[in-house]
């Protein structure tokens, strides 16, 4: 048995009709909030600490994905305590097991309904050549599974670049700065077959990014996306058409 013999048995999702004008209506809303805070200059985050001299660039870069994710949530809470915004924003969750695959689920109102985004944020040092190349993303199985549960699943890569500066006060202590300087968001559905890959190597595959800050967008359906996640899948160096069954029959994508 092939791969192809079972095209004709597996799940498909099929989102509705309006699905690209919502993905882009609220990609335009996620950059408006985010592009607010850098216009009024609350693109900043400072680390005060009582440490003597200076605090290590190293160590200012391993603190900053987590406080970039603090950051950007605190964004979408701030606009979210305003019931009345004008974003349509009527709720935001903070995902908190590193097992969730998005770090921020936004809801927003859309016509008498509401549509789901959940956002994953990525952060990159602009001192570091290769940062932001090849970025874990999620795992190839639990990504499949979430467009066959919800074929109106929205999965927004959100990246943010910074700089990290280290400065001495007048006191002695050493401050740590993150200077966000730049930002770019999009559809994870609508990346291009190019611009990510499946690293065999971590679990069933973990879904990497060729270069998170440059990529090309090409419109296609949650069908087209999960063929080609499986396509991706049993050609990569160490997995196979039986490795693929295994997880077919496992997370149940086969009617």
């Amino acid at each position: 048995m092939d791969y192809k013999e079972y095209t004709g048995r597996l799940k498909l999702p099929q989102e509705d009709l309006n699905y690209p004008l919502i993905s882009e209506r609220n990609l335009e809303l996620i950059n408006s909030m985010v592009q607010q805070e850098f216009d009024a200059g609350n693109n900043k985050i400072i680390l005060n600490t009582n440490i003597k001299g200076t605090f290590p660039l190293d160590n200012i870069n391993k603190l900053a994905a987590p406080l970039i994710e603090s950051w950007a949530a605190g964004i979408f809470k701030k606009v979210n305590n305003n019931k009345d915004n004008e974003y349509s924003l009527v709720n935001v969750e903070v995902g908190t097991r590193r097992t969730d695959l998005a770090d921020i689920i936004l809801q927003f109102h859309y016509k008498n309904n509401y549509s789901t985004t959940d956002i994953d944020v990525k952060s990159t040092v602009d001192t570091i050549k290769n940062s932001g190349k090849g970025p874990n993303i999620t795992s190839f199985s639990k990504i499949r599974s979430a467009y066959v549960k919800d074929p109106n699943f929205m999965f927004v890569i959100l990246s943010i670049r910074y700089h990290a500066i280290s400065i001495t006060e007048d006191t002695g202590n050493a401050t740590g700065i993150l200077q966000l300087n730049d930002f770019h968001s999009y559809d994870f559905k609508y990346l291009s077959e190019h611009d990510f890959s499946i690293n065999p190597a971590l679990g069933t595959g973990q879904i990497q990014i060729k270069d998170i800050h440059y990529v090309k967008v090409i419109r296609r359906t949650a069908e087209q996306l999960v063929k080609l996640l499986d396509d991706k899948y049993i050609a990569s160096s160490k997995h196979t058409f039986q490795g693929w069954l295994r997880e077919a029959q496992k997370h149940k994508w086969i009617k």
